[in-house]
């Protein structure tokens, strides 16, 4: 990372959302590949990007802010973690919970979890979005930011623990 990688990513943010806008909606004809090695370097892909930015377009949400925030947790565990290696696996959609799946009454909370640690490690496969709207409807319904998360399954690190840790932040609402 460098001094200004807030700056990069909001220019990289900036030029997608604009390509987005102007017709360029489809992952396979996404040109961002000028900054695809800048990305690369902090553990990032197209998809990233992509993801955030047709959403933002077509939704408004995730901003930029929410998006810089998740993908500075992704680079610094790309860095402590994976010794800037990128992981060479990919999360099997097929093995994620039910989106129904609840843990005390939380529902999405079983599926969120292995979709954070496969974002965190840099191993979503493109049909797989951290921060779809799913996800964002979890995080508003339980007052959780989506790097929040990311922070405490990266921390807490078994299910158990970051569940409770929801559970509490949940019952700290009502």
């Amino acid at each position: 990372m460098s001094y200004d990688f807030h700056s990069q990513l909001s220019k990289i943010w900036n030029n997608a959302v604009e390509l987005y806008k102007s017709g360029n909606s489809e992952f396979h004809t996404f040109n961002i590949d000028s900054h695809l090695s800048l990305l690369q370097s902090w553990g990032l892909k197209k998809i990233d990007v992509f993801d955030f930015v047709e959403d933002w377009c077509l939704h408004q949400e995730p901003d930029f802010n929410t998006f810089l925030l998740v993908h500075y947790e992704r680079w610094s565990f790309f860095r402590d973690e994976q010794q800037l290696i990128p992981s060479k696996n990919l999360l099997d959609p097929a093995t994620l919970p039910p989106k129904n799946e609840a843990f005390q009454g939380i529902t999405w909370l079983p599926r969120i979890l292995p979709k954070a640690r496969a974002k965190l490690r840099g191993e979503l496969p493109q049909e797989v979005m951290y921060g779809c709207g799913g996800d964002r409807e979890f995080f508003r319904t339980n007052n959780i930011h989506p790097a929040e998360f990311l922070q405490i399954v990266r921390s807490l690190e078994d299910d158990s623990s970051i569940m409770q840790w929801v559970v509490n932040r949940k019952r700290s609402l009502a």
